[in-house]
């Protein structure tokens, strides 16, 4: 079962991005789709074309993360943070900015993974430094990115919870 109807962006305040999404598949498994670097360069990837050539994960508190993404003829975006928070499988929380910021400041995302049944619900809540840069990052198209990393996402679990 595939849930790409349950993906919702919403503002639930001033300095806010809440992103929800739901998986078919265990919650541990979801957790490592979002922790270990062989299984995000398969879905962070946002719209297709985009490649991940850097993917460092250090999971601790305090341990940094780093992220480049390549498109033929787009000049690399990356990105890292460090994390502030690790609770496996349950929630991350890390700080998130750009190296080239198209938005203000640094953001804080929490990231939280709730089992229910046969479901993994994911809820991400960015917190950014102001209003300006939430609608910034709002106007930007990552909800589109986001929905396609998410579907390349589900059609990963699947695949690794069938043992393929």
């Amino acid at each position: 079962m595939i849930y790409p109807e349950s993906f919702q962006v919403t503002t639930p305040s001033e300095r806010t991005i809440e992103i929800r999404r739901d998986f078919h598949a265990p919650r541990q498994l979801v957790f490592d789709a979002f922790t270990k670097p062989e299984l995000v360069r398969c879905w962070l990837l946002g719209p297709e074309g985009w490649t991940m050539p850097v993917c460092d994960i250090d999971l601790k508190v305090g341990g940094s993360y780093r992220y480049v993404w390549r498109k033929e003829g787009v000049k690399d975006m990356g990105m890292g943070g460090v994390f502030r928070e690790v609770v496996m499988p349950e929630k991350l929380v890390a700080t998130e900015q750009f190296d080239e910021a198209w938005y203000p400041g640094e953001a804080l995302d929490t990231t939280v993974f709730v089992e229910s049944g046969e479901v993994t619900k994911i809820t991400i809540t960015v917190l950014y430094e102001s209003m300006e840069a939430r609608d910034t990052a709002r106007r930007s198209g990552m909800e589109y990115g986001m929905k396609a990393g998410y579907d390349k996402l589900e059609s990963l679990l699947a695949s690794l919870a069938a043992g393929v």
